[in-house]
């Protein structure tokens, strides 16, 4: 989990919506309710795993839970490293961005974007390119 120092000095330059340490220590998004619909509602306009877009998930558990059900054109499961922080996501929250990669397999070597303060939720819609597994 990200340090609290970094958080905070993230948390900074979110902009002049309220942030909140113990929303996101908690894994909760700073964004909540109808204002968390609306922004779901307008992130879908873009692809999955964008910055626009990320990935909602519960904590790194939850990130690194959706990247094993993700497969590649062949079938196999992709190899991904998390690349760190990316800066402040549309819902308010820290995103983190991970290098995701199939090999010489379609769709290659890509980016994700995750953002993991959406306690409970598991998303089960693959990012472009790639194919889901249900969860276990």
């Amino acid at each position: 989990m990200i340090g609290a120092a970094a958080l905070l000095a993230s948390c900074a330059t979110a902009g002049p919506e309220e942030v909140s340490l113990d929303r996101a220590l908690a894994g909760e998004s700073q964004a909540s309710g109808s204002r968390l619909q609306r922004r779901i509602a307008a992130a879908s306009a873009f692809p999955l795993g964008s910055m626009n877009n990320p990935v909602r998930a519960e904590m790194p558990a939850g990130e690194h839970a959706y990247l094993r059900r993700l497969r590649c054109s062949d079938g196999r499961a992709p190899a991904f490293q998390r690349m760190g922080s990316v800066g402040i996501g549309v819902y308010g929250n820290i995103v983190d961005g991970y290098h995701v990669s199939c090999g010489s397999a379609p769709p290659g070597d890509v980016h994700v974007h995750m953002d993991m303060y959406h306690r409970g939720h598991v998303e089960n819609r693959p990012v472009p390119g790639f194919a889901i597994v249900p969860p276990s």
